[in-house]
């Protein structure tokens, strides 16, 4: 028969296990492409922000030391001395280029990233030596012909400094005449800029350049990057009216992601490639090992339907039987039955044993009904509960990162000891139940993390009746309230004021929460007031995190004692009543209840 057990087994295994499996190895990577890919994106972005303030920071440092040099007026005045024609005498040639070399000198040594500087006559003569092939080398030719200010990487012999460097090209004006006679080069080395290009780099075989307009790389190294990439990106890049982007490009069958910046320093380019299969290899193995264990899973789920259904088919269809003397009601028949049904398969024998039992378990089940709902309703609170700490824990961290972002050191070090507080006080699980000082306490901290975050943006006033604070109350029932209000605030304002009340009246203490929020509707109040808070917290499976959250866990903890009351005006804001009838003993007796 089609519909045979052992059938119907191949076809649910062969749906649980291999038709899912199946289905993820398609799913998950996609939407680790699209994870990796939109990450990669903002990441790379990011340091390429990053790096082109550090190019700023070091070409403007030595534009500020050529600018220096120029107005200098030991610079002038060797200027002067050598453009003269007549002869002058060769000890005061001498001491006014010593001058010079002693303020650069000066000057280079001040300078902490490396920097020398130099002064050169059109005919080569500078104050480092002299170099009669200046006008045959590429960075003067670049200067003076592309008018470039920043010029590419080269070995200067005549200058200072070791190794290659990059240079700012100024030139060396006569400031009476306003003449041009040389040039003053300032040289930063190339290492800078190279050691900080290296951090931009995506993936396993992905490179980073720093290019002129023609192509060209403006540091040391050959490029990797196909020139058909690397020419059409900088022909999209030149016409495009972004600064900053992303291109995609395809070549020999392979694409290649290319992230642009424009610099300002000599119209120099930043550019970082990687091809798509290089980015996304460790998905490509992913999706490929997904598919073979599905594979393997098929062969398994056949060969597992086959032996499990050979060895329970037919000792279920003897319990089958006996299910019927206890549908008729008849457990003393199900009883007598039951030594009928011989099995060597252990866990068919554990459920025969099972349902041998089972009249003494549903007696058994019976007497014990009222505590099992006691456990139930606590492990319901317990299951609210969890919902609030990682929401809670998400949103702080988001404020620590921005702080961190923004350079706020202090700031960070703050909300991290009001943070700390707050988890002393969120791991302490030996009781649920806390006196309601210490939950003022804790919200203080809170609140302190929210004025570090929005500045005069907020304000939080907390009144607090010193006959409450040693009262008992469950743990964590104010941030979600406090944390609605400040969202709803800011929607559509741009400031926010919370006022928090706590009151005692006889025996029952009110707990207000006050906001100038966006407000409520009438629909969402009517719901609020009418619904179950507790099962549909539990069903929301932790998207829904707020009042109803805390409405939920205060029925569900206690009962008819609990009352409270929403009052809210579109526009104009919300009160949120909480009422707790407190004639329940002390807070000992709380914790050891809730526990």
């Amino acid at each position: 028969m089609f519909f045979s057990l052992r059938n119907r087994l191949f076809i649910i295994f062969t749906c649980l296990l291999t038709i899912p499996l199946i289905i993820l190895s398609i799913i998950i990577p996609r939407w680790f492409t699209s994870i990796i890919e939109n990450q990669t994106q903002e990441l790379t972005i990011e340091a390429m922000d990053q790096y082109s303030l550090y190019t700023d920071s070091i070409t403007t440092q030595a534009e500020d030391l050529g600018k220096q040099v120029l107005v200098n007026q030991t610079t002038q005045q060797w200027l002067r001395l050598e453009k003269k024609d007549e002869e002058i005498p060769r000890e005061q040639s001498l001491l006014q280029k010593n001058q010079l070399k002693m303020l650069l000198s000066s000057m280079m040594v001040n300078n902490s990233n490396g920097m020398s500087i130099s002064v050169v006559l059109n005919n080569g003569e500078g104050a480092w030596g002299n170099n009669p092939n200046l006008h045959d080398l590429d960075w003067f030719q670049e200067f003076t012909i592309n008018e470039q200010r920043f010029v590419k990487s080269h070995i200067d012999p005549y200058m200072p400094a070791q190794g290659t460097s990059n240079s700012f090209m100024l030139p060396l004006v006569d400031l009476n005449t306003v003449v041009s006679y040389g040039f003053i080069k300032v040289n930063f080395p190339s290492t800078l800029l190279e050691t900080a290009l290296g951090k931009i780099s995506i993936g396993k075989n992905g490179h980073a350049y720093l290019l002129d307009q023609q192509g060209a790389n403006v540091l040391e190294g050959e490029i990797d990057t196909p020139k058909s990439v690397l020419k059409n990106s900088l022909t999209k890049i030149k016409t495009s009216q972004k600064n900053k982007g992303l291109l995609e490009t395809d070549y020999q069958g392979e694409k290649y992601f290319v992230f642009f910046q424009k610099l300002a320093v000599g119209d120099w380019i930043l550019v970082s490639e990687v091809t798509k299969s290089d980015l996304f290899s460790k998905v490509n193995i992913l999706q490929r090992n997904l598919l073979l264990i599905s594979a393997l899973v098929f062969l398994l789920t056949i060969v597992a339907s086959f032996v499990l259904s050979s060895n329970i088919v037919s000792p279920l269809g003897k319990l089958a039987k006996a299910m019927k003397f206890i549908e008729r009601g008849d457990f003393s028949g199900a009883k007598r039955f039951m030594p009928t049904i011989k099995s060597s398969n252990d866990e068919v024998g554990y459920v025969v044993k099972v349902f041998d039992h089972t009249v003494d378990q549903l007696k058994n089940l019976v007497e014990t009904e009222y505590e099992a709902n006691i456990r139930r309703k606590d492990a319901e609170y317990k299951a609210l509960l969890l919902q609030i700490n990682p929401h809670f824990l998400n949103n702080t961290l988001e404020i620590i990162g921005g702080l961190a972002v923004q350079g706020k050191n202090k700031e960070v070090m703050n909300v991290s000891i009001y943070l700390g507080r707050m988890m002393r006080y969120s791991l302490n699980t030996q009781n649920d139940v806390v006196r309601l000082g210490e939950e003022i306490s804790y919200i203080r901290s809170y609140t302190d993390i929210l004025k570090v975050r929005y500045e005069d943006a907020i304000t939080i006033d907390i009144v607090e009746d010193p006959e409450t604070k040693n009262l008992p109350i469950i743990k964590f029932i104010l941030q979600p309230l406090v944390e609605n209000a400040v969202k709803y605030s800011f929607i559509e304002k741009t400031t926010a004021d919370i006022f928090i009340k706590t009151e005692k009246i006889n025996n029952q203490v009110w707990i207000i929460l006050e906001d100038k929020g966006i407000g409520m509707s009438e629909k969402m109040i009517s719901d609020l007031m009418n619904e179950d808070g507790a099962i549909s917290v539990l069903e929301s499976k932790g998207n829904s995190i707020g009042l109803k959250n805390v409405l939920g866990r205060l029925k569900l903890y206690y009962g008819q004692d609990f009352s409270y009351k929403i009052e809210s005006e579109k526009d104009i804001g919300t009160r949120i009543t909480l009422c707790i009838n407190f004639d329940r003993g002390d807070i000992h007796d709380e914790g050891h209840h809730s526990g």
